[in-house]
């Protein structure tokens, strides 16, 4: 899979970071959530066992839509 850099909130540590990929997806890279109690909810809304949650600023969202 190819990544194409979109947008980052971080300057130089490059997390969190937005990519596009060349199967028409997109790849989120963020803070790992570890709060128990978000975890809870997630999974009790189905989040299954091989997927993930991650955490990103309001302003990744912001600068991903600029780059639109």
């Amino acid at each position: 899979m190819k990544l194409t850099h979109i947008a980052t909130e971080s300057g130089k540590s490059g997390c969190p970071s937005f990519f596009a990929t060349d199967r028409g997806t997109y790849v989120v890279q963020g803070w790992r959530i570890d709060d128990v109690e978000a975890l809870a909810a997630l999974h009790e809304r189905g989040l299954p066992d091989h997927e993930t949650a991650i955490e990103i600023p309001a302003a990744l969202v912001a600068r991903i839509r600029e780059s639109d």
